[in-house]
């Protein structure tokens, strides 16, 4: 069996990496591939415990998915993410579970709810390297990210309550509920605690490989004790990665480009293994219930296919529209709230409003918000009409979906007829593979007639970047003041121009900070530039300007520029995507710092 696994992996990988080269989405391409190995004779049968198949492969995949999540924009979309991630997967399998016990009441009315929530919850890795590829908004692609966060959890803990129920167990709708908060507080509890204990590693670690080792470990032990103490092990592995993301800013730079290549690598072995073992296993899956049951269970598959695509735009419409009208009500005190200050400039409304500046003003580092980054914090991101269809159609099912219905045996603790356990699953992988195929495929070409693409978006970042650029700019040239003063006081008035010189050359640095190469070169260039200067000085007090202070300088602007960063983007006046990307490139001009001193040094 291991000799098959590794082969199965080997192949993915290597279907997958095919599916990259070309630009093709990769998840799509490994399980056609796969479904179409699985029909060979020669190819044996490969069975994989579900329980092991969702602790192995669920925590890293959902670790690396929230860690690569803005915090903020996550915030921003909760209301869009909580009405997805948790109603639509409730009225998905209320429905599915009333149209299967219909179909096929031998499931009992508690098999089919379990059937329904098996189906439930999306996955969005198909859609988001669909999305990321045609450019889709960042509002939309934080919808989708977002919602598959959450909707395991509740997926997860609704199946737990149904089986119980299939087992013999009483369950109360109380019950039920009680469940659900003890999972989400308990999840969220332990992500945290996790997520700090991570973060404060990664801070007091200079060690790449020892953070990285951790990080990779970290994941898997939150969801088994938030699972152990009846929490929601999926909660809280998001939490954690949530947590560690947002104050990734904060840790070294190597430290950040030591996890990206790393996380990337993990996703893409396991969403390989992951979407190959799905095409493996549907050929065997249909064999097994092609018996007595075989025309009522195509029937019934058919009906749960059509019941999920066709639930997920009426609720993506529907509660959009409801989500609108609790904002609008909401837009109405926002703007009662401004004309009372304006009316009363000495008001309880003006008090709380410079109260809550002032609370923002101190959590931001002193950055003052804009008047549209306190708006974003009120509103929810309106998303267009022809968004929402894209919403709609990014329902394809996924590795979740598939583990819990592999896992089922278990989960129900061998009451459940075997029958049945094999028509759910089936019905499982029907789904899988059918909402892969046909939303996985004709996503692509829904989104281009549509139309729908971050050209506005993307002219808004260009503006916020324009806008901190200016305010980092500002700060730099204090910052540069400051030093100069002192720096002539040590080594003489004649050490001034070398100084001005290399400030220069600093500025001119920032004004490219989007192309990162150049960065790296200019700043090696102008140290290696003031550093010959130095030499050449026939004053002794300049000569004595050692290139460690010409390094120091230039960490010092590249500090000031970050903090100025985060502040702003902590205020809501830059995208945490923005900031991000601006990240990257200032990370590259400390590594080409490091990478100098390294080489002076040798």
């Amino acid at each position: 069996m291991g000799a098959e696994l590794f082969y199965v992996l080997v192949g993915a990988v290597a279907v997958g990496g095919f599916a990259r080269w070309r630009g093709w989405p990769a998840p799509l391409l490994v399980t056609g591939v796969a479904l179409a190995v699985s029909l060979l004779p020669f190819v044996p049968e490969i069975e994989i415990d579900g329980h092991l198949l969702l602790n192995l492969a669920l925590p890293p995949l959902l670790y690396s998915a929230a860690l690569d999540a803005s915090f903020m924009s996550f915030r921003r979309s909760l209301p869009h993410i909580r009405r997805l991630g948790v109603g639509l997967v409730l009225v998905t399998a209320v429905v599915v579970g009333v149209v299967a016990w219909l179909i096929m009441p031998q499931l009992t009315f508690a098999g089919a709810l379990l059937l329904g929530a098996i189906v439930g919850p999306p996955d969005a890795v198909s859609a988001a390297a669909i999305g990321r590829k045609l450019g889709l908004p960042r509002r939309v692609m934080n919808v989708m990210s977002g919602e598959s966060l959450i909707n395991d959890a509740t997926s997860l803990t609704l199946v737990r309550v149904f089986a119980a129920i299939v087992a013999g167990a009483t369950v109360t709708v109380w019950q039920g509920l009680w469940e659900f908060v003890v999972a989400v507080v308990v999840g969220v509890g332990v992500g945290l605690i996790a997520g700090l204990l991570l973060h404060l590693l990664r801070m007091i670690s200079s060690d790449t490989v020892l953070s990285a080792a951790f990080g990779l470990l970290m994941p898997f032990a939150a969801y088994a004790l938030a699972e152990h103490l009846l929490g929601s092990g999926v909660l809280a592995v998001v939490a954690m990665g949530l947590y560690v993301g947002y104050h990734a800013p904060k840790t070294n730079y190597s430290t950040r480009q030591h996890d990206k290549p790393i996380w990337q690598s993990v996703d893409f072995l396991l969403e390989s293994f992951v979407f190959a073992y799905i095409g493996l296993q549907l050929p065997t899956v249909l064999d097994e219930i092609a018996g007595s049951h075989s025309s009522v269970v195509i029937w019934l598959a058919l009906a749960v296919f059509a019941a999920v695509l066709i639930i997920r735009p009426l609720f993506v419409f529907a509660s959009y529209s409801w989500g609108q009208a609790l904002q609008r009500l909401r837009l109405l005190r926002f703007k009662h709230a401004a004309e009372e200050r304006r009316k009363h400039p000495d008001g309880r409304y003006a008090r709380a409003w410079e109260e809550r500046k002032s609370r923002m003003r101190a959590r931001n580092g002193g950055a003052e918000p804009t008047k549209e980054a306190i708006k974003r914090r009120v509103l929810e991101p309106a998303l267009s009409r022809r968004e929402r269809v894209v919403i709609s159609w990014a329902g394809m099912r996924g590795v979740v979906t598939l583990a819990m219905a592999a896992a089922l045996p278990d989960l129900t603790g061998g009451e459940m007829p075997l029958g049945n356990v094999e028509v759910i699953i089936a019905v499982a992988f029907v789904v899988t593979v059918g909402t892969l195929l046909l939303q996985g495929l004709t996503l692509p070409s829904l989104i281009r007639g549509l139309g729908v693409s971050a050209d506005a978006e993307r002219a808004t970042d260009a503006r916020e970047v324009e806008r901190v650029r200016k305010i980092s700019r500002d700060a730099g040239l204090d910052f540069l003041r400051e030093r100069q003063e002192a720096w002539v006081r040590e080594h003489g008035e004649g050490a001034r121009d070398h100084f001005n010189k290399f400030s220069r050359g600093l500025l001119r640095i920032q004004r490219d900070t989007d192309r990162t190469e150049r960065e790296a070169e200019t700043t090696e260039l102008e140290i290696v530039e003031a550093e010959r200067a130095s030499r050449r000085d026939a004053k002794a007090k300049a000569r004595r300007a050692a290139f460690d202070e010409f390094d120091e300088l230039s960490r010092g602007w590249i500090e000031v520029r970050r903090r100025v960063l985060m502040s702003e983007c902590r205020a809501g006046n830059v995208s945490e995507e923005v900031m991000r990307d601006l990240f990257v490139a200032m990370d590259a001009e400390e590594l080409a710092l490091d990478t100098r001193v390294r080489f002076r040094d040798e």
